[in-house]
């Protein structure tokens, strides 16, 4: 079975570790965010495709959710003592990836291209695709003002409230060499438990990849990223409480109108079962708190399950 994932950020990143645990590797294929790439020091980086591709490769920091394990912070004790920008923090061996990646993109490698060297170098069997080669970036309207994604969630903390989400070069935006294809060779496709606004929200921006969603030919299960109508760790309950009027499974589910057919939803909601079928999409119940590998691979299951029902 062909396997698409749509994902972003950290809860996205531990869902695909638990697919890959579940079926075999060389059939999934993770079609990942870039709206939060970034320029810092003139480095080229990608959080979302770094992220996915540290957690394939079983080399990324549980503890902190993002960047390497056995990280040390030579390079960043240095630049803070120079003076240098220091607000957006790079370890060691993170900086080695982004010199390679941002060398090969000068050299005018595009962005899949240095991916799939990337994904090959440190031995991931999955494919790993940018949504787009294109510049997609996600900018978020405050009543404090408009910020880019990294500015908003990391220099400021993502204490603002969200009014508007934009993504910014969206609709020039071609998918990136084998996304459609994928889309279109695909058994199942699946919406990872990631923020539907800021990690999903850019992938699906990009006209044609939305539209393939909505002619697609197989079922797509999404995995809510709430747990009792609050989120693990991120601003995707606050926003959806601000953006969608609330934070239950139905909420979650009208986020994707005309996209999904079914919901993986976490136990503590499953009162909200009955409002997801109304919306005419299949309720699936199970436990969502990916806290170990085991559970990883659990709600994988529940998900990749789903086709059968959907």
């Amino acid at each position: 079975m062909k396997v698409v994932v749509l994902t972003g950020g950290v809860g996205g990143a531990r869902f695909l570790r638990g697919i890959v645990a579940a079926i075999d590797p060389a059939t999934v294929t993770a079609i990942v965010n870039v709206g939060d790439d970034l320029e810092v020091l003139g480095l080229s980086i990608s959080p979302d495709l770094d992220s996915v591709l540290y957690a394939l490769a079983g080399i990324s920091d549980e503890e902190r959710g993002w960047g390497r394990a056995d990280e040390t912070w030579n390079a960043l004790a240095s630049i803070e003592a120079l003076g240098g920008e220091s607000w957006f923090r790079l370890g060691d061996r993170d900086v080695g990836l982004h010199i390679v990646r941002t060398n090969e993109l000068r050299t005018g490698e595009p962005l899949s291209a240095v991916t799939a060297r990337l994904t090959a170098a440190l031995g991931v069997d999955a494919t790993i695709l940018p949504a787009t080669d294109d510049a997609v970036r996600t900018w978020l309207d405050t009543p404090n003002g408009s910020f880019s994604f990294q500015e908003w969630f990391v220099a400021r903390a993502h204490r603002d409230p969200v009014d508007r989400t934009r993504f910014e070069g969206a609709t020039a935006a071609r998918p990136a060499p084998g996304v459609l294809e994928a889309l279109h060779d695909a058994d199942l496709i699946l919406i990872a438990p990631s923020n539907p606004f800021v990690s999903i929200g850019p992938i699906l921006a990009v006209e044609r990849i939305r539209s393939a969603l909505e002619r697609r030919r197989v079922p797509c299960v999404a995995v809510s990223p709430l747990i009792g109508g609050r989120a693990v760790k991120g601003p995707a309950a606050a926003m959806l409480q601000r953006l969608q009027g609330g934070t239950t499974a139905a909420h979650v589910t009208q986020c994707y109108p005309g996209l999904i057919d079914a919901l993986v939803l976490d136990e503590e909601d499953a009162a909200d079962a009955e409002a997801v079928s109304q919306l005419g999409v299949r309720p699936v119940v199970a436990h969502t708190l990916m806290h170990d590998p085991a559970a990883r691979k659990r709600l994988a299951e529940a998900a990749l399950d789903a086709v059968a029902f959907a």
